[in-house]
Protein backbone atom coordinates (compact mmCIF):
# COMPACT_ATOMS: atom_id res chain seq x y z
CA UNK A 1 0.00 0.00 0.00
CA UNK A 2 1.04 3.47 -0.30
CA UNK A 3 0.08 6.96 0.64
CA UNK A 4 -1.31 9.75 -2.36
CA UNK A 5 -0.93 13.05 -1.06
CA UNK A 6 -2.61 15.65 -3.74
CA UNK A 7 -0.59 19.04 -4.34
CA UNK A 8 -1.28 21.86 -6.17
CA UNK A 9 1.14 20.85 -9.22
CA UNK A 10 -0.01 16.83 -9.00
CA UNK A 11 0.21 13.97 -6.66
CA UNK A 12 2.54 12.32 -4.42
CA UNK A 13 2.94 8.70 -3.82
CA UNK A 14 4.45 7.37 -0.81
CA UNK A 15 5.14 3.94 -0.36
CA UNK A 16 4.54 2.08 3.12
CA UNK A 17 8.29 1.09 3.32
CA UNK A 18 9.44 4.65 2.74
CA UNK A 19 7.86 6.09 6.01
CA UNK A 20 8.87 2.10 7.85
CA UNK A 21 12.58 2.92 6.51
CA UNK A 22 11.97 6.84 8.46
CA UNK A 23 10.14 6.10 11.20
CA UNK A 24 13.05 3.16 11.86
CA UNK A 25 16.15 5.55 11.27
CA UNK A 26 14.61 8.38 13.63
CA UNK A 27 13.99 5.37 16.54
CA UNK A 28 17.60 4.05 16.60
CA UNK A 29 18.67 7.78 17.14
CA UNK A 30 16.92 7.61 20.70
CA UNK A 31 18.87 7.09 23.28
CA UNK A 32 18.01 3.56 25.11
CA UNK A 33 17.66 2.15 21.74
CA UNK A 34 19.63 -1.04 20.67
CA UNK A 35 18.40 -1.46 17.18
CA UNK A 36 15.17 -2.20 15.36
CA UNK A 37 13.64 -6.15 15.92
CA UNK A 38 11.52 -7.87 13.45
CA UNK A 39 8.15 -8.24 13.23
CA UNK A 40 7.97 -11.67 12.57
CA UNK A 41 10.40 -13.02 15.20
CA UNK A 42 8.64 -14.16 18.26
CA UNK A 43 8.96 -17.56 17.15
CA UNK A 44 12.17 -18.97 18.95
CA UNK A 45 12.23 -16.19 21.61
CA UNK A 46 15.23 -14.27 20.05
CA UNK A 47 14.73 -10.85 19.14
CA UNK A 48 17.65 -10.30 16.19
CA UNK A 49 19.06 -6.68 15.74
CA UNK A 50 17.91 -5.62 12.03
CA UNK A 51 20.75 -3.76 10.04
CA UNK A 52 19.91 -0.54 8.66
CA UNK A 53 18.95 -1.44 5.00
CA UNK A 54 16.10 -3.79 6.95
CA UNK A 55 14.51 -1.19 9.09
CA UNK A 56 11.19 -1.68 7.25
CA UNK A 57 10.76 -5.26 8.61
CA UNK A 58 10.67 -3.73 12.22
CA UNK A 59 7.94 -1.51 11.71
CA UNK A 60 4.61 -1.59 10.25
CA UNK A 61 2.55 1.10 8.45
CA UNK A 62 -0.88 0.68 9.05
CA UNK A 63 -3.58 3.55 7.42
CA UNK A 64 -7.67 4.03 7.61
CA UNK A 65 -9.19 6.84 5.36
CA UNK A 66 -6.84 9.97 6.63
CA UNK A 67 -4.97 8.14 9.72
CA UNK A 68 -1.90 6.75 9.59
CA UNK A 69 -0.81 4.53 12.26
CA UNK A 70 2.57 2.77 13.06
CA UNK A 71 3.69 -0.25 14.88
CA UNK A 72 7.68 -0.90 15.76
CA UNK A 73 9.30 -3.50 17.03
CA UNK A 74 12.72 -2.39 19.16
CA UNK A 75 15.12 -3.89 21.72
CA UNK A 76 16.09 -1.32 24.39
CA UNK A 77 19.29 -1.29 26.31
CA UNK A 78 19.16 -3.42 29.67
CA UNK A 79 19.13 -0.45 32.73
CA UNK A 80 17.45 2.09 31.16
CA UNK A 81 13.51 3.02 32.18
CA UNK A 82 11.48 1.38 29.28
CA UNK A 83 8.23 3.84 29.58
CA UNK A 84 11.12 6.74 29.05
CA UNK A 85 12.40 4.99 26.11
CA UNK A 86 9.03 3.95 24.44
CA UNK A 87 7.89 7.77 24.97
CA UNK A 88 10.88 9.19 23.37
CA UNK A 89 11.18 6.85 20.54
CA UNK A 90 7.15 7.88 19.90
CA UNK A 91 7.80 11.75 20.16
CA UNK A 92 10.69 11.12 17.66
CA UNK A 93 8.90 9.24 14.86
CA UNK A 94 5.99 11.68 14.89
CA UNK A 95 8.38 14.58 14.65
CA UNK A 96 10.59 12.95 11.87
CA UNK A 97 7.74 11.62 9.74
CA UNK A 98 5.45 15.07 9.88
CA UNK A 99 8.96 17.36 8.74
CA UNK A 100 9.94 15.29 6.62
CA UNK A 101 7.47 14.00 4.79
CA UNK A 102 4.23 16.09 5.71
CA UNK A 103 2.05 13.78 7.06
CA UNK A 104 -0.31 13.65 10.35
CA UNK A 105 0.63 10.46 12.60
CA UNK A 106 -2.72 9.37 14.55
CA UNK A 107 -0.91 6.71 16.75
CA UNK A 108 2.78 4.90 17.13
CA UNK A 109 2.79 1.68 19.07
CA UNK A 110 5.98 0.16 20.59
CA UNK A 111 6.52 -3.80 21.13
CA UNK A 112 9.66 -3.88 23.10
CA UNK A 113 10.83 -7.28 21.34
CA UNK A 114 13.97 -7.63 23.70
CA UNK A 115 16.47 -6.02 26.46
CA UNK A 116 20.20 -6.09 25.33
CA UNK A 117 22.71 -5.77 27.70
CA UNK A 118 25.27 -3.16 25.98
CA UNK A 119 29.48 -3.77 26.39
CA UNK A 120 31.38 -0.71 25.90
Amino acid sequence: MSIELKKEDGFVTITNEVIATIAGGAAIECYGIVGMASKNQLRDGIAEILRKENFAKGVVVRQDEENVHIDMYIIVSYGTKISEVAHNVQSQVKYNLEKTLGLTIKSINIYIQGVRVIQD
